[in-house]
């Protein structure tokens, strides 16, 4: 059979055990479902071969024992589970609890800013509209208060004509719609800044609740809700874990049945372990409280600072402190979120405990704790701490040990089993007694594991392998436990909450005492020396002038009779060059033409009238040309 083909059976037989289970008047998830076929299929007393193709039979077999399984209202085993899976599909990290809800937010304000971005509005009247949108739109993004109340309406809408007058909406109207989102987005953050600075003056603050003030009374009532509700489910696992031992040792035969103690106290561990989860993200709702209200008090005062009541302030001063405030208050919103969340999830626990509580009242045990000593994990771990109770790694020489004094960040061990003890579990048939570290803990293929006794460390490091794989036996026949003891590493088809939680978080791995040596290499890179290279000024200056000063030589040689033929002589000088030379420019000046005129060449004509010859200079002078 193909893998698609699995699949599908596998979704065929899901599906129907689902119908069969809301056909009996009990509805369950897919998710539930699918968990209690792969615990059914697990468990070695049903007889499944998941090497083998399942037969029609089989699958008749496997939906039969599911449903009556899914269907057993007083089985603690099955509360646990539902519990598993109910946490498992609801908790998450504190980053992605916050990224779905801002997700949820924007795919619900999407279409109010998809009207805003992909408006067409001209006339005056459509423009009024498209401003009273925007305003609107600001005003769901933000949470400060109603869209429908007027109040709210007026004090937002003169926030926002003080940054953004409705003049301003041609230029918005001609703005791609990647840049308009980007500018409501900037226009909401300024205008919560300005509102809640206006409440913190007195002078608005319509419809805006008190963040801090509610935070401050929240988490402390929640952080106290959480505390009793672990104070509860604890004493219930002390009582339980208590009568247990008792009935085991004496052997005792009458009496509530042993098995559904046992399951009833996997159930008081398991919601102690979500419990103690969602408390760890209480406090640290708390100190981010705390955080944010000193940034606010900080952000506040400087604002004051800025303004100091003056007509006018630069918006490059102002506008940026008034984005920082809006995402402070942001910070506040997200740990109401948080906080509401986490309480509610607290409140779907509580019925998954309702069942073991329900069948092991106080008036039926209490016949059967007379003579008991109930212990808490603490007096159990001070019972067993000291010289007498630890473990001698000279024991064992191919084990290694860790205690307490010789390792470092030993408190944050990533123990296996949850920090319970494995020997105990293979022993007493799954029962969950908690590990005591200072005993020793052993490290064992990577893996730390912790326990309840030296004789249980001594016992279990004897045999470290056969333990392990009982210890995963003991979780085929009670699914809950491949959750609770986080053996996902045997089990590789289902991933625990924690690993999600972790993921990205680092571990300090545990520093032990060893010698060691450590070597350099001289050159780990090959050399890339430049030979020509010199750092220093005057001897890169002293290498110019000699170059300058070849400039002017010649190379000459000679060669005799001797050493003619013998070696190759070369001479080398400069090649000619072309040269040039520019003399004085022409000149000249303009001088007068000299003109002369005779006159009287041709003769008197008579005897008394001699000819006189008369010369007339006609030439200019110099000033006159």
């Amino acid at each position: 059979m193909s893998r698609a083909q699995a699949e599908s059976v596998i979704k065929n037989i899901i599906r129907e055990i689902a119908q069969e289970c809301a056909s009996k008047g009990q509805a369950v998830s897919e998710t539930l479902v699918a968990f209690m076929v792969k615990a059914v299929v697990l468990d070695p007393a049903n007889e499944f071969n998941v090497d083998r193709t399942l037969t029609k039979d089989d699958v008749q077999k496997l939906i039969k024992i599911c449903v009556d399984r899914l269907l057993d209202t007083r089985s603690p085993a099955l509360d646990t589970v539902k519990m598993q899976v109910y946490f498992d599909m609801n908790y998450t990290t504190r980053a992605d609890f916050l990224e779905e809800h801002r997700r949820v937010l924007e795919s619900r304000l999407q279409p109010v800013v998809r009207e805003i971005t992909d408006s067409r509005a001209r006339t005056r009247e459509e423009l009024e509209s498209l401003y009273r949108k925007i305003v609107s739109a600001v005003l769901l993004r933000s949470g400060l208060g109603s869209p429908t109340d007027i109040a709210v309406v007026r004090e937002a809408t003169a926030a926002l004509q003080s940054v953004f007058p409705q003049t301003e909406l041609g230029t918005f109207m001609a703005l791609v719609k990647r840049d308009k989102e980007r500018q409501l987005m900037e226009l909401t953050q300024i205008v919560t800044g300005i509102r809640l600075f206006n409440k913190e003056c007195g002078k608005g603050g319509e419809g805006i609740d008190d963040l801090p003030a509610i935070l401050n009374e929240a988490v402390p009532a929640t952080t106290q809700n959480v505390d009793g509700e672990i104070q509860r489910t604890t004493d219930t696992a002390f009582r339980y874990t208590a009568l247990v031992e008792k009935m085991m040792a004496d052997q005792v035969k009458d009496g509530p049945s042993l098995q559904l103690l046992k399951d009833s106290l996997v159930n008081a561990r398991q919601h102690e372990a979500f419990l103690r989860i969602i408390l760890n993200d209480v406090i640290n709702c708390a100190q981010q409280v705390e955080m944010l209200e000193a940034q606010l008090a900080s952000r506040m005062e400087q604002l004051q600072a800025t303004v100091q009541s003056k007509t006018a302030v630069p918006t490059a001063q102002v506008y940026p402190q008034f984005i920082n405030l809006a995402l402070i208050w942001s910070g506040f919103q997200d740990e109401m979120v948080l906080l509401s969340v986490l309480s509610n999830i607290l409140a779907s626990l509580e019925p998954f405990t309702k069942g073991h509580r329900e069948v092991f009242t106080d008036e039926m045990l209490q016949p059967f704790m007379e003579d008991v000593y109930i212990q808490t994990d603490e007096q159990r771990i001070k019972d067993t701490t000291g010289p007498d109770h630890q473990v001698n790694p000279s024991d064992f020489k191919h084990l290694d040990w860790l205690f307490p004094e010789t390792t470092k960040n030993f408190e944050r061990l990533p123990l296996q089993y949850r920090g319970y003890c494995g020997w105990t579990l293979v022993k007493y048939d799954r029962l969950l007694l908690p590990g005591n570290p200072d005993i020793g803990v052993l490290r064992y293929k990577d893996r730390y594991y912790t326990f309840s006794s030296k004789k249980a460390a001594y016992e279990f490091a004897s045999e470290p392998d056969s333990f392990i794989m009982m210890v995963a036996d003991g979780a085929k026949k009670s699914p809950e436990l491949i959750q609770l003891l986080e053996l996902h590493t045997q089990f590789a088809t289902i991933t625990p909450y924690s690993q999600g939680r972790d993921q990205g978080k680092m571990i300090e791995k545990p520093i032990t005492k060893c010698d060691m040596g450590v070597q350099t290499d001289t050159h780990i890179l090959e050399p890339n020396i430049v030979k020509s290279y010199e750092w220093n000024e005057w001897e890169l200056r002293r290498k110019a002038i000699k170059l300058t000063n070849l400039r002017t030589k010649v190379t000459h040689s000679m060669q005799t009779n001797l050493s003619n033929m013998r070696r190759d002589n070369v001479s080398q000088v400069y090649l000619p060059k072309d040269q040039y030379s520019q003399t004085k420019r022409e000149g000249g000046s303009n001088v007068p033409k000299p003109q002369t005129f005779l006159a009287g060449l041709r003769g008197g004509g008579f005897p008394t009238r001699p000819t006189i010859m008369t010369k007339m200079d006609l030439t200019l002078d110099v000033d006159q040309t």
